[in-house]
């Protein structure tokens, strides 16, 4: 799987991983936007609540295969063991809290998914789910993306 994963990046892993994060997390932040109009927490003349749930939604369609490709790519190349062991010298704990914190936006997303597809009985909890998906998303992009760009 590391060598797919490094073929499909033409060996250009963090790189690919920091622009695709860099995308869903700009994504997101679209996201928190469009459900503040649409849960009617901010009101917009120009953009009605259904409207704003309906490009949530789409937007959520394609921002979660993307995810997944970079939890792939993440996985199969740096595994989750494994992953402080690429990190900097002495940033282990850096790694360690960006692969937990991916694993539970996976978790948390895969729990909104249902929610919104399958089990509408605890709709009421989907704004808790959704800032959760956005804060676990967010803790991942700076200790990756993030860590990244900022050493240059």
């Amino acid at each position: 799987m590391e060598d797919l994963a490094d073929a499909i990046t033409l060996s250009n892993i963090p790189q690919v991983k920091t622009v695709l994060t860099s995308v869903i997390t700009a994504l997101a932040v679209y996201q928190v936007a469009m459900m503040a109009v649409g849960w009617g927490k901010v009101k917009l003349p120009f953009l009605k609540p259904r409207a704003a749930s309906f490009a949530h939604r789409s937007v959520g369609d394609v921002i979660v295969p993307i995810t997944l490709l970079v939890a792939w790519i993440c996985y199969a190349y740096y595994g989750f063991g494994d992953g402080p062991e690429h990190a900097y010298d002495d940033e282990e704990t850096r790694a360690t809290i960006h692969a937990w914190a991916g694993a539970a936006l996976l978790m948390v997303l895969a729990v909104k998914i249902v929610v919104v597809r399958w089990w509408r009985s605890l709709n009421r909890y989907l704004p808790h789910f959704g800032i959760t998906v956005f804060a676990l998303l967010v803790v991942t992009w700076v200790t990756s993306a993030g860590d990244y760009l900022a050493r240059g």
